[in-house]
């Protein structure tokens, strides 16, 4: 049942008190001072730490407002242990809303403006080319699950120019991880080109859900553009993007399941120097962890028999 706030808006999903606690279970640091919300494209950050001091304006929130917050609230704790469960809201509910005539260009454009929004802080699961300065993580795959329902939004609304912009910066992020991935292979950087492959796996199998999702037609020349890239040879792109896909498959698919052991011990969410990176090799991270003086013998040792519980599982 629809829940309605004092605005006037209907909220099938959660709703934003509840969101906002949810973000500080798992992230408490952000609204501890650890994260720093100044500067260019933290915005997202300063949004939920101003809710969480001023709760009573989230009663006057609507539409195109209750998006930007579930999108700082993913955001935020994408890279955590326990991400915000709103995934299908950014992707694919709000935007079939019965009030999203009046919304969707804001929306849009929000959706543009976040794929430059800096997630430095709140993820571990990066991957650098470290010549270039490019920085890749699984916040991209985000932001394109976000994306493509916002472009299947413009077409059934009849935004054609909108969805075009859209479909640019689409195409923009997938050519960028494409060039990385190359860029790596021919530097022989071969951990960050591991590390890559995990990365473009989970983010153009993103993409692909969400395209699903919506049921894209197979015949829409931009689905057969960017459809199962990391699967399938598409004659727009290197072969690099399938061989990344295979190395994933054959090397590193096991991580994403030993990482849910991770969310066990509650001492790994005092810091967001505590998030988990990308795999294979997590050797600084441990280093981080057993010098931290946040952390007692004992929290050290739950962690620990956490990670090794992960390591144990093979499926």
């Amino acid at each position: 049942m629809a829940k309605k706030l004092p605005s006037g808006l209907k909220l099938m999903g959660i709703a934003p008190n509840i969101l906002l606690k949810n973000v500080e279970s798992t992230a408490p640091y952000l609204f501890q001072g650890e994260i720093d919300t100044s500067g260019p494209n933290r915005g997202f950050l300063a949004k939920l730490v101003f809710y969480k001091k001023n709760l009573k304006a989230l009663n006057h929130i609507d539409l195109t407002e209750y998006f930007h917050l579930c999108l700082a609230a993913h955001w935020t704790t994408a890279g955590t242990f326990v991400p915000t469960d709103v995934d299908n809201q950014i992707r694919e509910g709000l935007w079939r809303h019965e009030t999203i005539g009046a919304h969707i260009q804001k929306m849009a454009k929000l959706t543009i403006e976040s794929w430059s929004w800096d997630y430095e802080q709140v993820t571990n699961r990066k991957s650098y080319n470290p010549s270039r300065g490019q920085v890749m993580s699984t916040h991209e795959g985000t932001w394109l699950s976000v994306a493509i329902g916002a472009y299947n939004a413009l077409i059934k609304n009849k935004q054609p120019v909108l969805a075009q912009d859209v479909a640019d910066v689409i195409l923009a992020e997938i050519d960028k991880e494409e060039k990385l991935l190359i860029e790596l292979r021919e530097k022989r950087d071969h951990i960050n080109f591991l590390r890559s492959t995990a990365l473009m796996a989970h983010n153009f199998g993103d993409l692909d859900r969400v395209i699903d999702q919506w049921q894209m037609n197979p015949e829409d020349p931009f689905y057969q553009r960017i459809y199962k890239l990391g699967h399938k040879l598409n004659s727009n792109y290197s072969p690099i993007l399938v061989y990344s896909g295979q190395v994933n498959k054959a090397l590193l698919a096991l991580e994403n399941h030993r990482h849910m052991s991770m969310r066990q011990p509650r001492a790994l969410r005092k810091s967001h120097k505590f998030l988990i990176p990308v795999g294979p090799f997590m050797d600084q991270w441990g280093k981080v962890l057993g010098e931290s003086q946040l952390l007692s013998p004992l929290e050290k040792v739950e962690i620990m028999a956490a990670f090794h519980e992960g390591f144990t599982r093979q499926d």
